[in-house]
């Protein structure tokens, strides 16, 4: 195992525990807005790339983006969240298929308005989050 991927892979370890060790589920998920939204802003920047450093940026950036959409997916609860669980569903879906067809085509046209939509769930979500505490 080469030096990079060493350390690579203790970040990641890190990372893991980081998450795995947060007692408050509603940062945990802001935490992954955040990673999601850095992640496909990368992937934008990069997403003409053909080879080099900025095709690597590209495929790391889009391999996480879905990875988090995903696991943003798989946490709804659609018992106790309904329409609400649905439409959210429906909106990481939307943003999947905007970075599935980008890659395709290698270009981000419809990235940017993926990203406009979960910066907008993300800001929503920090809310929530600010009058829970408020509240408590």
């Amino acid at each position: 195992m080469s030096n990079k991927s060493k350390i690579t892979s203790a970040y990641r370890n890190v990372e893991r525990q980081a998450l795995g060790e947060a007692d408050d589920p509603h940062f945990v998920v802001l935490m992954m807005f955040d990673a999601l939204l850095k992640s496909m802003a990368l992937f934008r920047e990069n997403a003409a790339a053909k080879e080099g450093r900025q095709l690597k940026l590209k495929s790391e950036s889009f391999a996480r983006s879905l990875t988090i959409i995903y696991a943003l997916q798989t946490s709804l609860d659609f018992e106790k969240g309904g329409n609400i669980s649905e439409n959210l569903f429906q909106l990481y879906e939307f943003s999947r298929q905007q970075l599935l067809d980008a890659m395709r085509a290698g270009e981000a046209k419809g990235t940017e308005n993926a990203i406009e939509i979960l910066t907008e769930i993300r800001d929503a979500w920090s809310q929530i989050g600010s009058q829970s505490v408020a509240s408590e």
